[in-house]
Protein backbone atom coordinates (compact mmCIF):
# COMPACT_ATOMS: atom_id res chain seq x y z
CA UNK A 1 0.00 0.00 0.00
CA UNK A 2 1.44 3.39 -0.52
CA UNK A 3 1.15 5.51 2.17
CA UNK A 4 3.54 8.07 1.41
CA UNK A 5 4.28 10.41 -1.15
CA UNK A 6 7.35 12.84 -1.79
CA UNK A 7 7.56 16.02 -2.61
CA UNK A 8 10.51 17.39 -3.98
CA UNK A 9 10.17 21.56 -3.18
CA UNK A 10 13.85 22.81 -3.21
CA UNK A 11 14.73 24.44 -6.49
CA UNK A 12 15.05 28.04 -7.00
CA UNK A 13 12.03 28.60 -9.43
CA UNK A 14 14.85 30.63 -11.80
CA UNK A 15 11.97 31.08 -14.35
CA UNK A 16 9.89 32.99 -12.62
CA UNK A 17 11.90 35.49 -10.94
CA UNK A 18 11.54 37.84 -9.78
CA UNK A 19 7.87 36.54 -8.53
CA UNK A 20 9.92 33.89 -7.17
CA UNK A 21 12.53 35.62 -5.28
CA UNK A 22 10.57 35.28 -2.11
CA UNK A 23 7.83 33.28 -3.08
CA UNK A 24 8.81 29.76 -3.33
CA UNK A 25 7.53 28.08 -7.36
CA UNK A 26 5.13 26.03 -5.49
CA UNK A 27 3.30 28.76 -4.00
CA UNK A 28 2.15 30.21 -7.02
CA UNK A 29 -1.23 30.09 -8.03
CA UNK A 30 -3.09 28.38 -10.44
CA UNK A 31 -6.16 30.72 -10.22
CA UNK A 32 -6.49 30.77 -6.38
CA UNK A 33 -4.86 27.41 -5.41
CA UNK A 34 -1.08 26.82 -5.23
CA UNK A 35 0.70 24.56 -7.14
CA UNK A 36 1.98 22.32 -4.21
CA UNK A 37 -1.83 21.67 -3.05
CA UNK A 38 -3.09 20.84 -6.35
CA UNK A 39 -0.44 18.29 -6.03
CA UNK A 40 -1.64 17.23 -2.45
CA UNK A 41 -4.95 16.89 -3.30
CA UNK A 42 -3.76 14.63 -5.63
CA UNK A 43 -1.96 12.70 -3.36
CA UNK A 44 -4.62 12.08 -0.75
CA UNK A 45 -6.94 11.10 -3.73
CA UNK A 46 -4.69 8.60 -4.61
CA UNK A 47 -5.24 6.78 -0.42
CA UNK A 48 -1.48 9.12 0.52
CA UNK A 49 -2.00 10.42 4.20
CA UNK A 50 1.55 11.51 4.97
CA UNK A 51 3.25 13.85 2.76
CA UNK A 52 7.29 14.18 2.51
CA UNK A 53 8.32 17.54 1.57
CA UNK A 54 12.28 17.81 0.63
CA UNK A 55 12.46 22.09 0.84
CA UNK A 56 15.39 24.34 1.31
CA UNK A 57 16.38 27.94 2.08
CA UNK A 58 12.97 30.70 1.86
CA UNK A 59 10.56 27.75 1.63
CA UNK A 60 8.85 28.55 5.06
CA UNK A 61 5.79 29.47 2.58
CA UNK A 62 5.11 26.21 2.30
CA UNK A 63 5.09 24.91 5.82
CA UNK A 64 2.91 28.09 7.13
CA UNK A 65 0.16 27.22 4.23
CA UNK A 66 -0.10 23.88 5.81
CA UNK A 67 -0.67 25.21 9.18
CA UNK A 68 -3.43 26.16 11.36
CA UNK A 69 -4.20 30.31 11.01
CA UNK A 70 -5.72 31.15 14.09
CA UNK A 71 -6.12 35.20 13.05
CA UNK A 72 -6.76 34.48 9.71
CA UNK A 73 -9.35 31.43 9.79
CA UNK A 74 -11.02 34.16 12.84
CA UNK A 75 -11.90 36.61 10.32
CA UNK A 76 -13.25 34.91 7.87
CA UNK A 77 -15.83 33.41 10.23
CA UNK A 78 -16.77 36.55 11.56
CA UNK A 79 -17.14 37.58 7.84
CA UNK A 80 -18.87 34.40 6.77
CA UNK A 81 -16.62 33.51 4.37
CA UNK A 82 -15.12 29.94 5.92
CA UNK A 83 -15.64 28.87 2.45
CA UNK A 84 -12.41 30.30 0.70
CA UNK A 85 -10.18 28.26 3.38
CA UNK A 86 -12.01 25.09 3.24
CA UNK A 87 -10.02 22.99 0.53
CA UNK A 88 -7.09 23.86 2.39
CA UNK A 89 -8.23 22.72 5.72
CA UNK A 90 -9.60 19.51 4.49
CA UNK A 91 -6.37 18.98 3.21
CA UNK A 92 -4.77 19.41 6.61
CA UNK A 93 -6.85 17.42 8.60
CA UNK A 94 -6.35 14.64 6.31
CA UNK A 95 -2.61 14.19 6.28
CA UNK A 96 0.26 14.50 7.79
CA UNK A 97 2.91 16.95 6.96
CA UNK A 98 6.90 16.25 7.34
CA UNK A 99 9.79 18.22 6.40
CA UNK A 100 13.42 18.40 5.66
CA UNK A 101 15.93 20.18 3.77
CA UNK A 102 17.97 19.67 0.97
CA UNK A 103 20.98 21.55 1.61
CA UNK A 104 22.16 21.74 -1.94
CA UNK A 105 20.20 21.45 -5.33
CA UNK A 106 22.15 18.70 -6.92
CA UNK A 107 18.77 17.10 -8.93
CA UNK A 108 16.19 15.45 -8.19
CA UNK A 109 17.62 12.33 -7.52
CA UNK A 110 19.37 14.04 -4.52
CA UNK A 111 16.15 15.83 -3.74
CA UNK A 112 14.81 11.69 -3.82
CA UNK A 113 17.69 10.61 -1.41
CA UNK A 114 17.55 13.73 0.70
CA UNK A 115 13.85 12.45 1.20
CA UNK A 116 14.79 8.55 2.65
CA UNK A 117 14.42 9.22 6.37
CA UNK A 118 10.92 10.50 5.59
CA UNK A 119 10.17 7.25 3.52
CA UNK A 120 11.73 4.86 5.56
CA UNK A 121 11.10 1.37 4.09
CA UNK A 122 8.29 1.24 1.96
CA UNK A 123 7.15 2.13 -1.73
CA UNK A 124 5.88 5.64 -2.26
CA UNK A 125 4.66 8.20 -4.30
CA UNK A 126 6.66 11.24 -5.92
CA UNK A 127 5.28 14.17 -7.46
CA UNK A 128 7.15 17.34 -8.86
CA UNK A 129 4.28 20.08 -8.38
CA UNK A 130 4.78 22.26 -11.21
CA UNK A 131 4.10 19.25 -13.42
CA UNK A 132 0.12 20.09 -12.72
CA UNK A 133 -2.37 17.03 -14.21
CA UNK A 134 -5.83 17.51 -13.86
CA UNK A 135 -8.34 14.49 -14.37
CA UNK A 136 -11.82 16.25 -14.88
CA UNK A 137 -13.75 12.15 -15.53
CA UNK A 138 -11.57 9.82 -13.65
CA UNK A 139 -8.86 8.68 -11.17
CA UNK A 140 -5.72 10.86 -10.84
CA UNK A 141 -3.05 10.51 -12.46
CA UNK A 142 -1.32 9.11 -9.14
CA UNK A 143 -4.16 7.28 -8.43
CA UNK A 144 -3.89 5.30 -11.74
CA UNK A 145 -0.23 4.42 -11.11
CA UNK A 146 -1.23 3.17 -7.52
CA UNK A 147 -4.10 0.92 -8.91
CA UNK A 148 -1.10 -0.66 -11.73
CA UNK A 149 1.81 -0.22 -8.35
CA UNK A 150 -0.81 -2.72 -6.71
CA UNK A 151 -0.89 -5.30 -9.58
CA UNK A 152 2.61 -5.35 -10.52
CA UNK A 153 4.59 -4.42 -7.17
CA UNK A 154 7.46 -2.84 -9.11
CA UNK A 155 8.42 1.02 -9.73
CA UNK A 156 6.10 3.31 -12.00
CA UNK A 157 7.01 6.27 -14.17
CA UNK A 158 4.33 8.63 -15.94
CA UNK A 159 5.15 8.62 -19.63
CA UNK A 160 3.58 11.22 -22.21
CA UNK A 161 3.97 11.31 -25.97
CA UNK A 162 5.81 14.80 -27.00
CA UNK A 163 7.61 16.28 -29.68
CA UNK A 164 10.90 15.18 -31.20
CA UNK A 165 12.19 18.71 -30.90
CA UNK A 166 11.29 19.06 -26.82
CA UNK A 167 12.92 15.38 -26.03
CA UNK A 168 15.93 17.36 -24.58
CA UNK A 169 14.40 18.49 -21.68
CA UNK A 170 12.88 15.13 -21.02
CA UNK A 171 14.26 11.86 -19.27
CA UNK A 172 13.23 9.32 -22.17
CA UNK A 173 12.27 5.66 -22.39
CA UNK A 174 13.05 2.55 -24.56
CA UNK A 175 10.53 0.28 -23.52
CA UNK A 176 8.61 -3.13 -24.81
CA UNK A 177 4.66 -2.83 -24.76
CA UNK A 178 3.22 -4.52 -22.41
CA UNK A 179 -0.24 -4.45 -22.80
CA UNK A 180 -2.26 -0.71 -23.78
CA UNK A 181 -0.78 2.05 -22.21
CA UNK A 182 1.94 -0.21 -20.54
CA UNK A 183 5.68 -0.41 -21.44
CA UNK A 184 8.54 -2.40 -19.51
CA UNK A 185 11.38 0.17 -19.72
CA UNK A 186 14.45 -1.51 -20.76
CA UNK A 187 16.59 1.52 -20.96
CA UNK A 188 16.12 5.25 -19.98
CA UNK A 189 18.16 7.90 -20.58
CA UNK A 190 18.55 11.67 -19.54
CA UNK A 191 17.56 14.46 -21.85
CA UNK A 192 18.90 13.29 -25.38
CA UNK A 193 20.17 14.97 -28.60
CA UNK A 194 16.54 14.65 -30.23
CA UNK A 195 17.92 12.34 -32.68
CA UNK A 196 19.46 10.19 -30.53
CA UNK A 197 16.30 9.65 -28.28
CA UNK A 198 15.18 5.89 -27.92
CA UNK A 199 11.56 6.89 -28.67
CA UNK A 200 9.12 9.97 -27.89
CA UNK A 201 7.87 8.67 -24.55
CA UNK A 202 9.21 11.04 -22.20
CA UNK A 203 8.95 11.07 -18.29
CA UNK A 204 6.83 13.52 -15.92
CA UNK A 205 6.70 14.18 -13.03
CA UNK A 206 4.72 11.38 -11.16
CA UNK A 207 6.61 8.07 -10.18
CA UNK A 208 6.30 5.24 -7.63
CA UNK A 209 9.10 4.01 -6.49
CA UNK A 210 10.24 1.50 -3.88
CA UNK A 211 13.01 1.79 -1.09
CA UNK A 212 15.50 -0.32 -2.95
CA UNK A 213 15.96 2.64 -5.22
CA UNK A 214 18.02 4.62 -2.58
CA UNK A 215 20.93 2.15 -2.42
CA UNK A 216 21.39 2.74 -6.36
CA UNK A 217 21.08 6.65 -5.49
CA UNK A 218 23.81 6.49 -3.39
CA UNK A 219 26.27 4.51 -5.69
CA UNK A 220 25.01 6.79 -8.69
CA UNK A 221 27.69 8.87 -9.97
CA UNK A 222 26.72 12.82 -10.42
CA UNK A 223 25.90 14.43 -14.12
CA UNK A 224 28.42 16.72 -15.63
CA UNK A 225 26.49 19.51 -13.89
CA UNK A 226 27.24 17.75 -10.61
CA UNK A 227 23.72 16.24 -10.10
CA UNK A 228 22.48 13.34 -9.74
CA UNK A 229 19.59 11.81 -11.90
CA UNK A 230 16.28 9.27 -10.57
CA UNK A 231 16.57 8.57 -14.26
CA UNK A 232 20.06 7.34 -14.07
CA UNK A 233 19.36 4.91 -10.72
CA UNK A 234 16.16 3.88 -12.34
CA UNK A 235 18.14 2.80 -15.59
CA UNK A 236 20.52 0.60 -13.51
CA UNK A 237 17.48 -0.39 -11.50
CA UNK A 238 15.94 -2.16 -14.67
CA UNK A 239 18.98 -3.76 -15.71
CA UNK A 240 17.90 -6.42 -13.02
CA UNK A 241 14.92 -5.33 -12.16
CA UNK A 242 11.03 -4.71 -12.93
CA UNK A 243 10.36 -0.86 -14.00
CA UNK A 244 7.28 0.00 -16.04
CA UNK A 245 6.20 3.31 -17.56
CA UNK A 246 2.78 4.34 -18.03
CA UNK A 247 1.03 6.50 -20.38
CA UNK A 248 -1.36 8.13 -18.02
CA UNK A 249 -5.06 9.15 -18.32
CA UNK A 250 -5.20 13.00 -17.99
CA UNK A 251 -3.96 16.64 -18.83
CA UNK A 252 -0.10 17.57 -18.27
CA UNK A 253 0.57 21.54 -17.74
CA UNK A 254 3.92 22.35 -17.12
CA UNK A 255 3.60 25.04 -15.10
CA UNK A 256 7.49 24.76 -14.58
CA UNK A 257 7.38 27.24 -18.06
CA UNK A 258 5.67 30.53 -18.10
CA UNK A 259 3.70 29.36 -21.33
CA UNK A 260 2.52 25.64 -19.53
CA UNK A 261 1.84 28.29 -16.03
CA UNK A 262 -0.31 30.56 -17.96
CA UNK A 263 -2.28 27.99 -20.21
CA UNK A 264 -3.24 26.10 -17.05
CA UNK A 265 -4.50 29.23 -15.39
CA UNK A 266 -6.28 30.08 -18.17
CA UNK A 267 -8.00 26.78 -18.66
CA UNK A 268 -8.88 25.93 -15.29
CA UNK A 269 -10.16 29.42 -15.16
CA UNK A 270 -12.43 28.42 -18.48
CA UNK A 271 -13.23 25.09 -16.79
CA UNK A 272 -14.59 27.08 -13.15
CA UNK A 273 -16.99 29.54 -15.45
CA UNK A 274 -18.06 26.94 -18.03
Amino acid sequence: MIRKCLFPAAGYGTRFLPATKAIPKEMLPVNTKPLIQYGVEEALEACCDTMAIVTGRGKRAIEDHFDISYELEHQLKSAKKEHLLKETIDVINNCAFTYIRQKEMKGLGHAILTGENLIGNEPFGVILADDLCINNNGKSVLGQMVDLYNRFKCPIVAIQEVESKDLDKYGVIDGVMLEDSIYEIKSMVEKPNPKDAPSNLAVIGRYILTPDIFPILYATTPDKRGEIQITDALNKYAKNNRVLAYVFKGTRYDCGSIDGFIKANVDLYNKMKA
